[in-house]
């Protein structure tokens, strides 16, 4: 009788399969975009700047030192 025990104890095994192999499949996927980029390509922007600052002079110094 003991042996018929066992064989009816793999039903609970066959769900937690199929949730551990859903979570090995959703890594594999978040690590495909994660490290591959994805396939997606970078936007290129042009980025131009121009920058004019007046021209500052110093004060004169004082005569005296």
């Amino acid at each position: 009788m003991a042996e018929n025990s066992n064989s009816s104890s793999g039903g609970g095994n066959t769900g937690l399969a199929f949730i551990v192999g859903g979570v090995v499949v959703l890594l594999a996927i978040v690590a495909y975009f994660v490290f591959a980029g994805g396939g997606m390509t970078p936007e290129t922007k042009d980025v131009n700047v121009d920058v004019n600052l007046p021209e500052v002079a110093a004060p004169a110094a004082p005569a005296g030192q």
